[in-house]
Order: C-alpha cells, then structure tokens, then sequence
C-alpha cells in the first residue's frame, strides 16, 4: 500500500479500535495522518505509533458535531500536515433502548454524531479533493445501515442517513477523482463491543463472556470481526487500485448481511 506516500489524511474518533487501526494502516502506506477525537491523551498515544512506522502526525481534540470545531480542525491540519485529501469519518457513537425508552436526547445525539458530524467533515473537505482531481473518503457505518434490527432505532437510523450521504455524494463527485464509500462491519473486536456485551451481561444476568458469545453468534463465522480487517479494506480503498470503487456500501461481518 505505498501508493499513499505524500497524501494526507485524516482519521475521525482516530484514538482507539477502528480508527486507531486506521490510522497505523494508512501511516504503513506512507500517508502523513491527523487523528481526532475528544480524548487527548488517547490520540497523542496514537499520533506516537504513526511517527514510530515514519510519517509526519498529529492529533487534535474536536467534536465533530461543532461544526465551528470542524473548521478549526481542518485549518489546523493544512498548517500542520497539508490539504488532506483523504478522509476517514470513524467517529461514532452507539447505544440501545425500546422505541419506548429512546429519548429526544438520544435520538439527536445519534444523528449528530453518525451522521451530521460525516457531513460537517465531508463538506470541509470534498470541495478542495474535487480541485486536487483526487481524493478517497470512507465513512465508517455499520451493518445496521444495511439492516435493521430491535432496539436500535437511533442508531439504525443514523447509520441508515450515513450511507445514504455516502451514496449522494459518491455520485456527485464520480467523474471528478473522488471516490466515496462506506464500510459496515458488524461486531467488532474493540472497546465498543465490550461495553456492549457488559450491557447484554447486565440485562440478562449472564457473565459477559457469555455475553459476548452472544455477539460472536451474529457472524456466521462465530467470530468478531478485527480492527485490522476493517483498516486493511480502508487502504485498500484508499489505494488506486480501488478507484473504481465508488457509492458502496461494503459489508465485513463474516456473511451475516448478504444483500
């Protein structure tokens, strides 16, 4: 993946799981790459792996549902790093409840992060990959915009509206060097899960590693899926070689989700 020497990308929710996964993938393909997120010592931990393989890194503290600190973030990084033309929005939140139970905060709170908070960082940075006649971005979504399932309306939904705007601006910007995907991997291998399964464990009184047994058997792999599988598909999407990969939506769940 040495395609991507003297590119600049950028890593949202860039501190830990996927994203950290990312990032490293991208740095090992000779991107310089910015990580963001609200934690800092987590993206400093982070941004020092990157430098540790070789490229140039930062790390910068931002919501991305402000749309204010967006545009902070994006000037910063051309200071630090150069226009990115590569963006990789990670950052997300999920949780669960009963439509009964699924409150006004907890709707808004989804949407603005999975969703509003992609727009706010694709808005910043399309229209200057457009000028560049080149630029990847890969919005991180779930296989739940692919599928629905109980408990999860808000995050369902929000996932849902991510690949939606992943298409829509796929096909905007399919003849102008720009690619636009998304990737929908189920259970993954990271700190997200693990609050999950304690969530299960509590509700239902079992231990959490039957808890997440439970999550495991999603996949007809038995599995979780990795960090490092989500991140291997990111570069390669980033790469040339994947150029003609345009408004997907790809599934990495081990076969669960086959439309």
């Amino acid at each position: 993946m040495g395609d991507l020497a003297g590119r600049v990308g950028l890593v949202t929710g860039g501190g830990r799981g996927i994203g950290r996964a990312i990032a490293l993938s991208l740095a090992h393909g000779g991107a310089e790459v910015a990580v963001s997120g609200r934690s800092a010592d987590v993206l400093e931990e982070t941004v020092s792996a990157i430098r540790a393989v070789g490229p140039r890194a930062t790390a910068i503290v931002c919501d991305v549902t402000q749309r204010s600190q967006v545009d902070d973030m994006v000037a910063r990084i051309k200071k630090d790093l150069g226009q990115p033309l590569i963006l990789i929005n990670n950052a997300g939140i999920a949780g669960s409840a009963k439509l009964s139970d699924t409150t006004d905060d907890m709707w808004d709170a989804m949407l603005r992060t999975n969703a509003t908070g992609a727009f706010y960082c694709m808005r910043a940075l399309v229209p200057h990959m457009v000028e560049a006649k080149w630029g990847r971005v890969i919005n991180i979504a779930s296989i739940a915009a692919r599928a629905g399932a109980a408990y999860i309306a808000a995050y369902a939904a929000s996932k849902h509206a991510l690949l939606g705007l992943t298409r829509s601006i796929a096909a905007e910007v399919a003849t102008k060097g720009v690619t636009v995907n998304a990737i929908c991997p189920g259970y993954v291998d990271t700190e997200m899960t693990d609050r999950s399964a304690a969530f299960i464990s509590a509700r239902t009184r079992r231990d959490e590693k039957e808890a997440r047994k439970i999550l495991e058997g999603f996949s007809p792999q038995q599995r979780l899926m990795t960090a490092e599988e989500v991140a291997s598909l990111a570069s390669y999407l980033c790469s040339e070689a994947a150029r003609g990969i345009n408004g997907q939506g790809i599934v990495v769940d081990g076969g669960s989700v086959q439309a």
